[in-house]
């Protein structure tokens, strides 16, 4: 696969090279969490929505999160704030489209409070989200680009 660079507007900016974990669902962020959340589940973070066959009882933790957007609840930003401070959060979020407010809330208030820091880039475009494969080589910068391949 050759390399295809994508750019997208850095919310949370940073550098990371890693493996993405990719679905073209939108991303549940409460029901994906409910064995953490009420579980009592504090070793690993699998995938509690069923609705996504995708990452179903897969691992997210530490994870480069990558899908066109997230969907759930008021709770949503409580749920990223919750599994950031158990280390259980995702290292970065990749949305294709426009990061909602709520998750983002949580993601920014882990990092300001608890120094918890989790790379969130958005508009990164449906041809992004067409071409990332979960196990793809994925590179993050500051400034918004995505490389995959």
């Amino acid at each position: 696969m050759a390399k295809q660079t994508f750019k997208g507007r850095p919310v949370i900016p940073g550098n990371l090279e890693g493996k993405a974990m990719a679905t073209k669902s939108p991303f549940n962020v409460s029901s994906s969490y409910m064995e953490n959340l009420f579980g009592g589940n504090t070793t690993s973070a699998p995938c509690t929505d069923a609705n996504n066959k995708e990452w179903n009882r897969k691992d997210l933790a530490g994870q480069i999160l990558c899908f066109p957007t997230a969907v759930g609840s008021t709770m949503g930003g409580a749920t990223l704030m919750g599994v950031g401070t158990m280390n259980l959060g995702p290292k970065a979020m990749l949305f294709a489209e426009h990061v909602d407010s709520v998750s983002v809330a949580g993601l920014i208030i882990d990092n300001v409070w608890n120094d918890h820091k989790v790379i969130t880039i958005d508009q990164l475009g449906d041809e992004f989200i067409n071409a990332v494969k979960s196990g793809d080589p994925i590179s993050i910068h500051e400034d918004g680009t995505v490389e995959v391949g």
